[in-house]
């Protein structure tokens, strides 16, 4: 597996941990877990855009890997 597979595939994990995250927020009962689960969601955003921006370097480095 390539880098660009790896980040790719922990780009998308990361998505679906932030949507978990936001899920948990929405429903928890307890506004301190609702606080608590928010500002991870918020950690992981600003991780997701890293990986984002990652990814967008990878692209314009090894065109192959660019989206048609």
């Amino acid at each position: 597996m390539t880098i660009y597979s790896n980040v790719k595939q922990c780009f998308v994990s990361i998505k679906g941990i932030e949507a978990q995250l936001s899920n948990f927020a929405l429903n928890s009962q307890d506004e301190q877990a609702q606080q608590t689960f928010h500002k991870a969601m918020l950690i992981v955003g600003e991780v997701k855009n890293d990986l984002q921006k990652r990814i967008t370097e990878l692209e314009v480095q090894e065109p192959q890997y660019k989206p048609s």
